[in-house]
């Protein structure tokens, strides 16, 4: 029985944000057929901060009126949002609509949004239902919890993309009077051969993979109330009211388990964290991190990964988000082995993490352009500066969770204050330059004008 439950902890972490972790590996198949094209980071980035409406609601009902809210219930509502919004979005991820003169994806956003809001609730929702569990079960559904960002890489590793191909096409001037020796007109048509399985079926996938959570978190209620330990929880389906105020900090960028493995590692801590004090001036260069680390990796660089990815062509696109999305777990896991609360260290990583972002910034500027675009190195450097900079910023942002973690309840609030405050100013920030003032510049990968 004690294996059963494990697995269906892990199989309920899964679901925690295997959607919208979903549709940031799957942009590389989808920018190509979207209207907003290499402008739809830009886009997510937006939604997944709007979305933390869903956490902010609980919060205030929790708040509002202690106890009329029912976490089980709340859970078993955003489970099913979310496979109603990944199946519709299967079907309806093309439709579009015009609006103030131009032509936008609204299917696409709308369900978007709806499942930004399911991930970022399971924030402040999944984790305080499985406090109602034996503790051996929390890091099991943390497992599962990474393997939320793992699992859709490794399914969009398998999908590969589709193969890009110029193709000559000819229009002749009067087709009445082509038999006639009419004028030619001869351009290039940049045509998009299809991946191993089409978008539908990795949203389908995705939805399954809801479904499996859902059936894993009814059989896991049935469990919790039949373990005695928690009976007296369970009369009550324990509300939200244990719940810190900091957790309605949603994890807004993709792939961010960072929360997750700081709860691991913080249960094998010793007391010896506590023996270390912290100035003022630490404080604040420990919040200025948190705030630079996260407006870097949920705000700013997503929103301009296209114009930094694409004009090295589809597979570089698509394999720095397929790693980048499983680097992130993995930089957690090593947090968990190789742990290190040294500021300066932390600090350094900042700086490195920091530079592979100045790099992706700088390709994204130059586009459609950039350095080494004609090479094989251009496509190696891209992908590995996107993994390296994802990986690296992952790691400070656990450990900084970790040192905060060991101090007291207030620095964690203004932790997930700096977090909050940091993805909303990165994200801010970049959508008017990419959208509204045109600072970077997207082109047709057969008919790009670039020296060699």
């Amino acid at each position: 029985m004690a294996f059963l439950t494990h697995l269906l902890a892990c199989i309920f972490g899964t679901g925690a944000w295997v959607a919208i972790n979903g549709l940031w590996v799957e942009l590389p198949l989808i920018v190509n057929d979207l209207p907003e094209g290499w402008y739809l980071p830009s886009y997510l980035t937006i939604l997944i901060q709007m979305a933390n409406i869903g956490p902010l609601f609980v919060t205030i009902m929790h708040k509002v009126k202690p106890g009329w809210l029912k976490e089980i219930i709340v859970i078993y509502t955003i489970l099913i949002l979310g496979i109603i919004a990944l199946f519709l979005l299967a079907f309806f991820w093309k439709e579009t609509t015009w609006i103030a003169g131009q032509l936008h994806s609204t299917g696409f956003l709308i369900l978007t949004f709806f499942l930004s809001v399911v991930d970022c609730t399971s924030s402040v929702t999944f984790l305080p239902f499985m406090m109602q569990l034996q503790p051996k079960y929390i890091t099991t559904y943390f497992i599962g919890e990474g393997l939320s960002g793992l699992i859709p890489g490794l399914l969009s590793l398998i999908q590969g993309v589709g193969m890009i191909k110029c193709v000559n096409v000819t229009q002749n001037e009067n087709e009445t009077l082509a038999w006639l020796n009419a004028t030619d007109d001869y351009h290039i048509v940049t045509q998009y051969l299809p991946a191993n399985f089409s978008v539908q079926i990795f949203l389908f996938l995705l939805s399954i993979m809801m479904v499996f959570c859902l059936v894993a978190f009814f059989f896991l209620t049935r469990q919790s109330q039949k373990d005695s330990s928690s009976t007296s929880l369970l009369q009550s389906m324990v509300t939200l009211n244990s719940y810190s105020t900091n957790d309605v900090s949603c994890n807004t960028g993709p792939s961010d388990q960072s929360k997750s493995t700081e709860d691991i590692i913080h249960n094998s801590e010793t007391s010896s964290d506590n023996k270390v004090n912290y100035s003022w001036g630490h404080y604040v260069l420990i919040y200025f991190l948190t705030g630079w680390v996260n407006a870097l990796t949920n705000g700013v660089l997503p929103s301009i990964q296209t114009y930094s990815c694409m004009p090295y062509g589809n597979l570089a696109y698509h394999l720095s988000a397929a790693l980048g999305s499983m680097a992130n777990p993995l930089a957690c896991l090593i947090a968990m082995f190789l742990p290190s609360r040294s500021l300066m260290f932390l600090v350094l990583l900042s700086v490195v993490g920091t530079g592979f972002g100045a790099y992706n910034m700088m390709t994204a500027v130059m586009s459609p352009c950039p350095i080494l675009q004609n090479s094989h190195w251009g496509i190696v450097l891209i992908v590995i500066s996107w993994v390296l900079f994802i990986g690296t910023l992952s790691y400070v942002k656990v450990m900084i969770g970790i040192i905060l973690r060991s101090k007291s309840h207030s620095a964690l609030v203004w932790c997930g204050a700096a977090v909050q405050l940091g993805s909303m100013i990165g994200a801010l920030v970049m959508f008017p330059l990419v959208n509204v003032y045109g600072f970077f510049r997207s082109a047709d990968l057969c008919n790009m004008s670039c020296p060699r």
